[in-house]
């Protein structure tokens, strides 16, 4: 696992990456920033990574990072999404996880425009 900071306007989240193909290539690219999109409660942006599907999942758990490559996008998972069940959250399309928010990612909740977002390799 590699540390990563995400910070959100004046929220920082403490993160790690996991050990993936993906997960390597997003931490070959940090730092990044660009400005955020909310889809429900997840924020996502495009990245200068250009992957494929690993292990694509089309439900994923609260405080997952996911790769999406469609958009080439970043995901921080801190809710459902409009197309979320009951009991699950559903990205849009399926996504690799390539991480997980170890911090309270609930303090997400708050943002209604994420603004700049940068991400950074942590300590």
């Amino acid at each position: 696992m590699k540390p990563i900071k995400i910070r959100v306007g004046d929220i920082v989240l403490d993160a790690e990456l996991n050990d993936s193909k993906t997960a390597r290539l997003v931490w070959e690219a940090l730092p990044f920033e660009a400005n955020g999109c909310t889809w429900g409660d997840e924020i996502y942006f495009r990245i200068p990574v250009d992957a494929g599907l690993e292990a694509p999942q089309a439900t994923v758990n609260l405080g997952d990072i996911g790769y999406w490559p469609t958009g080439h996008a970043f995901c921080i998972f801190y809710g459902k999404t409009p197309v979320s069940g009951e009991d699950d959250i559903v990205p849009a399309s399926p996504v690799d996880v390539i991480g997980r928010v170890t911090s309270d990612v609930a303090v997400l909740k708050a943002v209604s425009d994420p603004g700049r977002v940068t991400v950074e390799k942590g300590m």
